[in-house]
């Protein structure tokens, strides 16, 4: 079955397609959804081009987004039943989710998990609050995989998915994104934000069957 290849971008990697599903791998500095300031160049609407342009014509649905300057894997749905089985997943953290990041500074710790109610203010920045009614609870497990004097290379696990949790919980602790000038990194040596989705579990909406899939991190993440 042939596709219009204009549709379809070379930066964007198929992981894995089914009629339920597909699963991409999107790279740093593409929106996953539509903004008021971007429509056309997001992963959403490329997937919605390409699915758009077999011969058999197909839907895509948003299941959850990752940021627009992080990397990594993101699964969509073809049906409002996959969709729905899928964010189900999320809302109750069934779903894994795992990420590679490069930090600011030498985390002396080798693992510790951050537990911290996140808010979001008028100018969408998020920030961390004791009000427990205003925030809602964000819950990370880091890991140390690698570290020298000036920067740490983490495994981050997300038990829950609040917007930029990662991004403002490793600042909080003094070890901003590398990259993430918002949340307070002065440096940016890979010029762009250190932030890789590396792998993505979740239960198969249609088969029923438990679904791992991996994505390598740029490998000068590792070289610090």
């Amino acid at each position: 079955m042939r596709y219009d290849d204009s549709v379809w971008p070379d930066k964007i990697e198929v992981v894995a397609e089914d009629d339920s599903i597909i699963v991409i791998n999107k790279p740093a500095g593409l929106l996953t959804i539509a903004t008021d300031k971007e429509k056309v160049k997001t992963a959403y609407a490329m997937l919605r081009a390409y699915l758009n342009s077999k011969q058999r014509p197909e839907k895509v649905f948003i299941v959850h987004r990752l940021d627009r300057e992080a990397s990594g894997l993101i699964v969509f749905a073809k049906s409002i039943e996959s969709k729905e089985r899928l964010q189900d997943q999320f809302k109750d953290h069934s779903a894994g989710r795992s990420y590679i990041a490069v930090v600011e500074g030498r985390v002396k710790e080798d693992q510790f998990t951050v537990r911290s109610y996140l808010a979001e203010n008028a100018a969408y920045r998020v920030y961390t609050t004791d009000n427990k009614k205003r925030g809602k609870l964000a819950v990370t497990h880091v890991k140390v995989l690698k570290r020298n004097s000036k920067r740490s290379l983490i495994e981050v696990r997300l038990e829950t998915g609040r917007k930029h949790q990662i991004r403002v919980q490793l600042a909080d602790r003094g070890h901003p994104i590398v990259g993430d000038k918002d949340y307070g990194s002065v440096s940016n040596p890979f010029r762009r934000l250190a932030l890789h989705g590396e792998r993505l579990e979740f239960i198969h909406p249609a088969t029923g069957e438990r679904k791992t899939y991996r994505s390598n991190p740029p490998k000068e993440f590792g070289e610090l």
